[in-house]
């Protein structure tokens, strides 16, 4: 900048540094009484309280939720040619945002979504808090119109596995499903050792309460 005559810009006056961080942390523009307040605020201390009252709002998971759901494929049909609806991929999403808003801690965020179901838990509650990230593994596109059951069942594990290394890992698992990976220390049989664990797992989507037979059935089930 010196050496090319120029000035840095001044500082972002405050009402543009409260514009900049609400978007960041929220997606949202602040309100008015937002602004009048933070203009009014002379403390040393108010731009931090008004990130704490971000990382507060409801609106930061929804915000940096998203982002996640990118990572592991989010969506509320299963893709390709019929494109079936998941009438409960909405638990899984609104489990992502409940998780950031309550600062989860990052390992338990990643055991809940592969393991969820095997974590001990004090009561019902609780274990269905676990196994709601389980639906890390049912949401995704998923070929279903396959005419080999034997192939498509292996398809669904391969994607399983390769969204998990791209977005627990940075790695790409499944490259080893058909050699030992030219770049990451991943050979094929390491692969198909993780393979079979997947493999072992099944998923099932149920709307529950459709029916009150289908609500008692439920209810029973629970009680196990």
């Amino acid at each position: 900048l010196i050496e090319s005559n120029l000035r840095p810009n001044n500082d972002a006056d405050k009402e543009r540094l409260l514009r900049r961080v609400t978007l960041d942390l929220t997606g949202l523009p602040p309100t008015i009484a937002e602004i009048d307040s933070f203009l009014a605020d002379d403390s040393a201390k108010a731009y931090e309280s008004v990130v704490d009252r971000l990382l507060k709002s409801p609106h930061f998971g929804e915000r940096w939720g998203r982002h996640w759901l990118d990572l592991v494929r989010y969506g509320e049909t299963l893709g390709h040619e019929f494109d079936y609806p998941l009438h409960n991929a909405w638990r899984y999403r609104d489990y992502v945002i409940d998780s950031l808003n309550k600062d989860k801690p990052f390992d338990q965020f990643i055991i809940e979504q592969l393991a969820g179901d095997l974590l001990p838990a004090k009561d019902l509650a609780e274990k269905r808090a676990h196994t709601v990230g389980l639906g890390f593994l049912s949401v995704g596109p998923k070929m279903l119109a396959c005419d080999d059951p034997d192939k498509m069942r292996r398809d669904i594990v391969d994607e399983q596995m390769d969204t998990m290394g791209r977005a627990f890992l940075g790695m790409t698992i499944g490259c080893a499903r058909c050699h030992d990976h030219k770049f990451d220390p991943i050979p094929t049989t390491d692969y198909y050792a993780l393979y079979g664990i997947f493999e072992s797992t099944r998923f099932h989507n149920m709307s529950v309460g459709q029916t009150p037979e289908l609500q008692a059935k439920v209810d029973s089930i629970d009680q196990l």
